[in-house]
């Protein structure tokens, strides 16, 4: 029997992609004038540290890439000054709302403790009764350890627990590697490689999916 719901946050309950389009453009300034090089020279440079540690346990956290450009940058004073610019999906908090009547909800995400600070000022984190961070974990999903603290700190066993996220590697993968159900929440309409337990286009398709009455 399923008694727990676990979530990823980016791209499965939120976007950070308002917030990106504020900060990128400061980045590639502040990075032009310190190299003395043109701006999209800077976000050549930028982009491509990003997309050369993509999924590594560097790769989830701006602050990481800030630092690495010595930039007076902190992600956690940009979602304190523009908390609007992390934008949670229509279809989550009727759901959560009617999930946390029936089950234990949680979190399980690669990025860094920020990733608390973004549930806070959206109103999400009343919702969860466990979260587990890669600094929690030391490491980064799909590793299992970060499900299996997960699942510890619940008291829940795999079989008892279902994973829901947007990464077919991570949070697919991860999720069935350790025996958890997994459940992947398709917004864009990708390609499907049947890899997950289920797929979804929103949370209400999730309602459906689990037979959850309101």
């Amino acid at each position: 029997m399923i008694r727990g719901l676990y979530f990823d946050i980016d791209h499965t309950l939120m976007s950070e992609r308002p917030m990106m389009a504020l900060f990128l453009p400061q980045v590639y300034e502040k990075l032009a004038k310190k190299l003395g090089v043109s701006r999209d020279k800077a976000r050549e440079l930028f982009l491509r540290e990003i997309v050369l540690r993509r999924d590594s346990y560097e790769w989830h956290d701006w602050n990481f890439f800030f630092g690495l450009f010595g930039l007076d940058m902190r992600y956690e004073r940009l979602i304190e000054k523009y908390p609007h610019r992390i934008t949670v999906f229509p279809d989550v908090v009727p759901a959560l709302e009617v999930l946390r009547k029936r089950y234990l909800l949680g979190i399980i995400t690669s990025g860094p403790e920020y990733q608390r600070l973004k549930l806070k000022v959206t109103g999400l984190l009343k919702y969860f009764d466990v979260i587990v961070t890669r600094e929690d974990a030391k490491t980064v999903k799909p590793d299992p350890k970060i499900f299996l603290m997960a699942l510890e700190m619940a008291g829940l066993k795999p079989d008892e627990a279902v994973m829901v996220g947007d990464s077919l590697w991570q949070d697919v993968y991860g999720a069935k590697n350790v025996g958890m159900k997994a459940v992947w929440i398709n917004r864009n309409g990708e390609r499907d490689f049947h890899m997950a337990d289920f797929t979804v286009k929103n949370l209400h398709e999730l309602i459906k999916l689990l037979g959850v009455g309101t």
